[in-house]
């Protein structure tokens, strides 16, 4: 048994009401809910919320709000640790269970199913605890510095920089997209580490969105790659 669990608490405040604004056409958040549904991964895809706007939008585009969130896991502190464990308990309490769970941000509209589906899959038959969204660096991270208190560069490693970018190991990072765990295994290391397998998306697909430069560059790179129907 699956569950897919998208987080949307209804007080974003860098881009009010973010998690239903409009994006291309229709709620940013029911692109997380359809693209979960075209997986056909899931039992159950849910909400979970403190707002009522944001739990009508999820019903209305087929996910179910079983619950309200409670306004304790609603502030700007609580991590999404915090949000699927709540819902998974209050699920558990009311006689359900489940082998396997997604968290999918209400924000992942370049989001493709094939990638749920490929985490899944390595997940399921694999020793792991976690699969998530990655990609890679787009420039070398062993080259980067800072800017110090009077303005001045610091690089963070030195030694690097007379090497060829080429010559320096690829990094990668969270896509911030979605985040399956074998609800039968137990955690001992951090999610970035041993016991979970990155599934790589390619950067043309991710964009993170807490700012409205981050939306209008989203929306571009939307429509870029859908240009057919818009």
């Amino acid at each position: 048994m699956n569950i897919a669990i998208i987080p949307a608490r209804g007080g974003s405040k860098r881009i009010p009401r973010k998690n239903i604004k409009e994006f291309c056409g229709k709620p940013i958040i029911a692109y997380s809910i359809e693209t979960a549904q075209k997986s056909g991964l899931f039992d159950k895809i849910i909400v979970s919320t403190d707002d009522e706007a944001i739990a009508g939008v999820a019903r209305f585009y087929g996910a179910e709000v079983p619950f309200m969130r409670p306004r304790e896991l609603s502030d700007d502190f609580t991590g999404t640790g915090a949000v699927v464990e709540h819902a998974l308990q209050t699920l558990k309490k009311r006689g359900e269970s489940y082998d396997f769970a997604c968290t999918i941000y209400a924000t992942a509209p370049l989001l493709e199913p094939c990638y749920l589906i490929e985490g899944f899959e390595k997940l399921h038959t694999s020793d792991a605890v976690f699969s998530f969204s990655a990609t890679s660096m787009p420039f070398p991270i062993w080259r980067t510095f800072k800017i110090t208190p009077n303005e001045r560069c610091e690089m963070f490693w030195k030694e690097n920089f007379s090497k060829r970018s080429q010559d320096l190991e690829e990094a990668y990072q969270d896509a911030g997209e979605f985040y399956w765990h074998n609800l039968h295994k137990t955690a001992h290391d951090v999610m970035f580490g041993g016991e979970s397998i990155p599934i790589i998306l390619p950067r043309h697909l991710v964009q993170d969105i807490d700012t409205p430069e981050d939306w209008t560059r989203a929306e571009l790179m939307y429509k870029v790659l859908h240009e057919n129907t818009h």
